[in-house]
């Protein structure tokens, strides 16, 4: 696989192309938005010029490395000579089975088609196209281009070489992947988001504030952010849509999602995307306060 592609130009996409262009990869970036490719272009070379400063790479490299990326605002043209697929829209599931469909007409029979969702089905997915064999999951972490992990999904048709083909170009990218089964949430989802929905939980049952929830978490159990300070990062209205899959799937109560959290959400508080969640970031992310009704 040489060359590549990937659908979606925004943290996750953009991070995606990062890593692929600057281990040698020719890869297309696609969106249907001129800006959201502009944008994408501008990050990369952002944190590309971090890297220069840390002194992980040089300015040669990432001349390369842009040089390796080209951009398209059309689907046909940006995939009709990939080896590798990789989707990277939004985590809606009406959108990305439209996308496998397009791009099961579009691609080189032998495309690779892979999704970076971090909870539908990718038997589902596959299941729009005629090569449900060559349909994989790439959950990426955030922000890609520093993140370990690959998560490696299989779907219940995928075929065991090109598993191993997508484990070992991981491999490549500088990743650890991990392989996982088709199941909702997968690994990843399946343990963080009930997680974070249980912080919630206790928020709104008032068993402690939102510092005091991740003060604990932080300094009690070593992680490097509390869980409601990395939902806010990841997006409310993502955790939400993840334990809706989660509750669907296994029709379990216990991924039912937070009223507080669904409150939240339908009022528009999602984070850091929309400048308040659990904490008020109107005047950025450097010194955090707790949003005012949560005070």
């Amino acid at each position: 696989m040489k060359q590549i592609a990937v659908i979606g130009g925004g943290t996750m996409g953009n991070g995606i192309v990062h890593v692929f262009a600057q281990n040698g990869y020719a890869v297309n970036l696609i969106d249907v938005k001129q800006d959201m490719l502009d944008k994408a272009m501008a990050t990369i070379q952002k944190n590309m010029d971090r890297q220069i400063a840390k002194g992980s790479l040089t300015e040669d490299d990432k001349a390369k490395a842009m040089a390796n990326i080209k951009c398209f605002t059309q689907l046909a043209e940006g995939v009709s000579n990939a080896d590798l697929v990789i989707e990277a829209a939004t985590e809606n599931v009406e959108i990305k089975l439209n996308i496998f469909k397009q791009l099961d007409a579009l691609t080189p029979e032998n495309c690779v088609l892979a999704s970076n969702t971090s909870s539908i089905s990718i038997t589902k997915i596959a299941s729009v196209t005629s090569r449900p064999e060559k349909v994989i999951g790439m959950h990426f972490m955030n922000p890609v281009p520093v993140m370990k992990l690959v998560e490696v999904i299989e779907g219940f048709k995928t075929d065991k070489a090109i598993t191993n083909e997508i484990l070992e170009m991981s491999k490549k990218l500088g990743k650890v992947p991990a392989l996982t089964q088709d199941y909702p949430g997968f690994i990843a989802n399946r343990v963080l988001m009930p997680m974070i929905n249980e912080a919630i939980c206790s928020l709104h049952e008032g068993v402690a504030g939102v510092a005091e929830i991740d003060t604990i978490m932080k300094l009690g159990m070593a992680h490097p952010m509390g869980p409601l300070q990395l939902a806010d990062f990841i997006g409310l209205d993502v955790c939400l849509a993840i334990l809706r899959v989660l509750h669907d799937g296994f029709g379990n109560p216990k991924y039912a999602p937070s009223p507080l959290l669904v409150n939240m959400v339908t009022s528009g508080d999602l984070g850091v995307k929309s400048g308040r969640g659990f904490y008020d970031y109107s005047h950025g992310t450097k010194d955090l306060v707790v949003a005012p009704n949560f005070a």
